[in-house]
């Protein structure tokens, strides 16, 4: 007896602003709460940085990166974005176009090990002009986006 076939499954990518941004709170979700350091030390530095977590070192909070949830991802991408919360950034997002959200598929791509972290522009325009790379502001931090092979 033969099994049946697998039901194909399609993927469609993301249509509206808004699911591309809840695509990437997943994956950094994902990325914030993982074992690896050089995968969830920036996605945490992140979360800091726009405030979304307070009152917690960064010690602490990977001692404790369980405690993130999709939602502090959510706010912390609509800080960084320049919103004061989710919910304005969502309103935002339903009239915005996907092309409008480039520098997010840049950083969905490629943010994270081995791109380098710095707590301002200045710091990583300084490393990328040493070293190379292409520098991305993220909120008020950025990160140098190292081409492939290098």
């Amino acid at each position: 007896m033969q099994s049946p076939s697998p039901v194909p499954v399609s993927v469609t990518p993301p249509r509206h602003a808004a699911d591309v941004v809840r695509a990437l709170a997943k994956q950094l979700h994902r990325a914030a709460t993982s074992d690896s350091l050089a995968t969830s030390l920036p996605v945490l530095r992140r979360i800091l940085a726009t405030h979304t977590l307070r009152e917690l070192s960064l010690p602490h909070l990977h001692r404790q990166r369980s405690l993130v949830q999709r939602k502090h991802l959510l706010r912390t991408l609509a800080v960084e974005a320049g919103f004061a919360s989710w919910e304005a950034y969502a309103q935002a997002l339903q009239g915005m176009a996907v092309d409008h959200l480039d520098h997010l598929d840049v950083l969905r791509a490629s943010a994270g090990y081995p791109n380098h972290w710095f707590s301002t522009r200045a710091q990583a325009e300084a490393y990328a002009q040493g070293c190379g790379g292409r520098v991305v502001t993220v909120g008020t931090q950025a990160v140098v986006l190292l081409a492939t092979g290098e």
